[in-house]
């Protein structure tokens, strides 16, 4: 059934058009990647993780980072670190730079960021936690946002206790990832925290974790009454989920896949933009991630031609040779087959 619930999502003046919000992933969501999926209908995007310590920012990594050229607002930029005084800087200069929301990461699981008290490891010190919220929201004008995991361990699931005290220090939104931080990636997401993190505070909830399908958005609002669906895994390789899923919850129906047409389009638009972003040397060869993913995602394709293709493109090494292999290659595949419905259980498992 379509949705009938209103409003859709605010973050401070920032009125998003849909329930649909692009996560921040290191080494994905650059600009060309970004500009991609808020094209196809993400109605937020957040960018690539960046250190709190500006004298890491001369780095290229950093400077590509923080790339938001040309980009339509609200451009939301995310911020790392474990020190209340250096991330309340990093907001101030990158809202100087042009950031209109600053995100704070206190749900990244990998280890050279938890070893530095900063992403998830920061949940296990809830007295830090409030100083960094607290010297953050102080420090800017912009509305500041939070992106958070249910907690440390499965023995210290604090989620809720972590929401109340993001509201009261001023975050405007708050993004949480089904899983505690020593699962990272691994088994499935639970809703049953995100549900009661949606009860227990009145700033919009964003459920992040396994969503995948249009069917499967739709079932974790409804399970879990939150304002938006944030997609990070689910857009590897699909970025026409977004709006799979905005006209599905508009609609009650699944749009008709991508034409061959446009899924080669797509690809050459995309390795076009990470050539010009990155430079040719650099960019085919982040190209080839990408490329991965998207073949990885295509059901046309059997398991034996996506390892094929990929091993063949990977052994690409011009921008030329990149783009002639998708005119000759994917886009000759067979028509994808139809994707099953899914429902929400409270541990967050798929059922047909």
């Amino acid at each position: 059934m379509p949705e009938t619930r209103l409003p859709l999502p605010r973050i401070g003046a920032h009125q998003l058009p849909n329930r649909v919000i692009l996560a921040p992933m290191a080494g994905v969501t650059d600009r060309p990647f970004r500009q991609l999926c808020r094209r196809l209908g993400a109605g937020l995007v957040v960018g690539e993780m960046v250190t709190s310590d500006p004298s890491l920012w001369h780095t290229r990594k950093s400077r590509l980072r923080m790339d938001h050229q040309g980009e339509p607002g609200p451009r939301a930029v995310q911020i790392a670190g474990g020190d209340a005084e250096m991330l309340a800087e990093a907001a101030r200069l990158n809202a100087a730079q042009g950031a209109e929301i600053i995100d704070i990461n206190m749900g990244c699981p990998a280890k050279k960021v938890c070893n530095k008290a900063a992403g998830s490891a920061l949940l296990r010190d809830e007295a830090l936690v409030v100083e960094i919220l607290e010297a953050v929201v102080t420090a800017v004008e912009v509305p500041v946002t939070l992106k958070i995991r249910t907690g440390w361990c499965a023995d210290s699931n604090n989620g809720v206790r972590i929401a109340r005290l993001a509201e009261a220090a001023g975050i405007r939104a708050l993004a949480v990832h089904g899983r505690h931080r020593q699962q990272r990636y691994t088994g499935h997401a639970e809703y049953d925290t995100i549900a009661e993190i949606k009860a227990a505070v009145g700033i919009p909830v964003f459920a992040n974790g396994d969503i995948d399908s249009p069917e499967k958005a739709a079932a974790v609002l409804d399970y879990t009454g939150a304002d938006a669906v944030m997609v990070g895994r689910g857009a590897q390789g699909n970025p026409w989920i977004f709006r799979e899923i905005d006209h599905y919850l508009r609609h009650g129906e699944r749009l008709a896949p991508p034409a061959d047409e446009e899924r080669a389009a797509v690809l050459r638009d995309h390795l076009g933009a990470l050539h010009d972003f990155y430079g040719e040397h650099m960019g085919v060869r982040i190209a080839r991630k990408h490329v991965g993913w998207y073949l990885a995602d295509d059901s046309r394709l059997t398991a034996k031609a996506q390892r094929e293709l990929r091993a063949t493109f990977n052994g690409l090494e011009g921008a030329v040779a990149q783009h002639r292999f998708i005119d000759d290659c994917v886009r000759h595949a067979c028509p994808p087959a139809a994707a099953p419905q899914e429902h929400v259980t409270s541990k967050g498992t798929r059922a047909a």
